[in-house]
């Protein structure tokens, strides 16, 4: 019979293999039944896209024992792999993230397996790059993105440097389970493991090897550097995270010397204390960067997330105002530009080929098509995306020129099989550049595509339910949707209704509900993998601006209302 959660707390007061510290923080909580029913009522769900959750003692906590778990179970699934596996381990700026990134090198050590590790904070691309460089049997990156102070996480890479698809995940997840109890967990110390040859060191070689493969994947190279990329003035906040020494570096590589960064958000700092969220989806964030963009009259604000992965733009709108484009927005004028320069430059492939999500945008499919590009739709998660690079590389049924989801992630170049900050700010800040000389601005072209293609407009609203109960609300409301269709929404029929859950057109079963209505408009409604959230995306497409915008906010309200009675 399963334990109760009382009992494991109990079980982990009197576990020898528990230090005294883990030990001090439970005995803290003894008396709150609440507390510990959140803390050990499950064990912390390695899913696709591994470990998250908020730091502590307690089996749905991340901590260095469950963390020890998930690597030796990482660990015996390494081992069915090849005969001499080997891993990359980077790390982002959070509280715990170096402790954390040890612990697993240490682990996996003690299981023969020879490991790689950055000396500081690394982004989560070039963790994805080395273990294709180094020729790695695998890779974990130890971040949370961009969730709040008090978390942490643990995501997995396969040999293709791409976060594991579900039947990789699937063996992984087996293999951690097998691994009933803590005195499982074989570990060394550092010293042992540095002693054996199995704890490698990373240095500036590797480094620069990143930076190089980023900016080949500039589209003007030449152009930027005889002078261009000095012509716009850029504003660049890292978040307190671990894009600031390598977008900075691939910058004045590419000839940007024009490059002002937002100092006191500059250094490392896992309680990101400048902000309410250290991510760039959020306006907030951008703050002291338009304070510095005014006194710079900067032409762009570029932020990227505490691992890297994401990145926000801020551009001038038609009064001279700083308006934050929408991951949607800088993906299509990242999709227009890098098309239409390669196509005037005879570059762009007969096969070319842009990959996005299923809760992206229409506007840079439609974009991509009109360039006689195939798009092909994937669901939410870069690994996916990184899956499809492989498959045309392995095919050579297309050439992969772009992908990139709402999120704020997006990769150009296949050097990486995960999204990049890195060369998603090389590439908006060569688009500004290019149309500035123009005599463009990136919100003038923006305007000029809604004209050229229709009035595209997105919006993401979530509700964060936590724990236990939050997670059974999630739930409610996703069973309510899918038992209780709508017939119409707003006003609009709902032509079709799509569940993912049934494995659609091809891709693997997802809990993700997607509306169409007979106006084109569509939204959709998707738990999140990584925070105790549920997402809804909303998209419409209009004439105007203005049209649109009425038409999303109907939208919204209806939808939100029927949510907002569950949740």
């Amino acid at each position: 019979m399963p334990k109760t959660p009382q009992q494991l707390f109990e079980a982990w007061l009197q576990d020898p293999t528990i230090d005294d510290e883990t030990k001090v923080e439970l005995t803290g909580i003894t008396g709150q039944d609440k507390e510990i029913e959140d803390r050990f009522y499950r064990d912390l769900e390695f899913g696709t896209g591994g470990l998250r959750g908020v730091m502590g003692a307690g089996t749905n906590r991340m901590n260095r024992y469950v963390i020890g778990k998930a690597t030796q179970g990482f660990a015996n699934y390494l081992k069915g792999l090849s005969s001499e596996p080997s891993v990359v381990i980077a790390h982002d700026s959070r509280r715990n993230s170096d402790t954390f990134s040890v612990e697993s090198a240490c682990v996996l050590a003690a299981n023969g397996i020879k490991t790689y590790l950055y000396r500081s904070l690394r982004p989560t691309p070039q963790l994805s790059f080395a273990v294709r460089d180094l020729k790695a049997t695998g890779g974990i990156v130890i971040t949370a993105s961009h969730n709040p102070p008090e978390y942490n996480g643990y995501k997995v890479y396969n040999a293709d440097g791409c976060q594991l698809v579900p039947h990789e995940a699937e063996q992984v997840i087996a293999s951690i389970r097998a691994v009933e109890s803590f005195d499982e967990v074989k570990r060394l110390t550092q010293a042992e493991a540095e002693s054996a040859g199995l704890l490698v060191w990373l240095g500036e070689a590797e480094d620069q090897r990143f930076i190089d493969a980023v900016a080949a994947s500039a589209v003007q190279p030449e152009w930027l550097r005889s002078g261009a990329g000095a012509g716009i003035s850029i504003v660049f906040t890292p978040l307190h995270g671990a894009g600031n020494l390598p977008v900075r570096r691939v910058l004045a590589q590419a000839g940007f010397t024009n490059v002002h960064v937002v100092e006191a958000q500059e250094l490392p700092d896992g309680q990101f204390p400048t902000v309410k969220s250290p991510n760039p989806e959020e306006h907030e964030a951008f703050t002291l960067a338009m304070k510095l963009a005014d006194e710079t009259d900067a032409d762009l604000i570029i932020g990227t997330d505490p691992d890297c992965d994401r990145m926000g733009a801020v551009v001038k709108n038609d009064a001279g105002k700083y308006v934050v484009l929408t991951g949607n927005q800088s993906g299509a004028l990242m999709v227009y530009y890098l098309l239409s320069r390669l196509k005037e430059q005879g570059k762009l492939p007969a096969n070319g080929a842009v990959v996005k999500t299923i809760v992206t945008s229409e506007m840079g499919a439609d974009i991509a098509a009109s360039f006689g590009c195939e798009v092909f739709n994937t669901l939410t998660g870069f690994k996916y995306i990184g899956e499809k690079i492989k498959q045309f590389e392995q095919t050579g049924s297309h050439v992969y020129l772009f992908g990139y989801e709402e999120s704020y992630g997006y990769l150009t170049g296949t050097y990486a099989r995960d999204k990049d900050a890195v060369v998603a700010s090389l590439l908006i800040s060569e688009a500004a550049a290019y149309y500035k000389s123009q005599g463009k601005t990136l919100y003038s072209v923006l305007l000029d595509l809604y004209a050229q293609y229709g009035a595209y407009l997105e919006r993401l609203e979530s509700r964060t339910l936590k724990g236990k109960d939050g997670l059974e609300k999630i739930g409610a409301i996703m069973n309510d949707w899918r038992s209780n269709p709508p017939q119409e929404v707003a006003g609009v029929r709902v032509e079709k209704v799509l569940d993912y859950e049934k494995g659609l057109d091809g891709l693997p079963s997802e809990n993700v509900l997607k509306f169409l209505l007979t106006d084109g408009s569509w939204f959709c409604l998707r738990p999140s993998g990584t925070e105790p959230k549920i997402k809804l995306y909303f998209a419409v497409r209009g004439e105007s601006l203005d049209g649109a915008e009425a038409s999303l906010n109907r939208l919204i309200s209806v939808v939100m209302e029927r949510v907002d009675s569950l949740a």
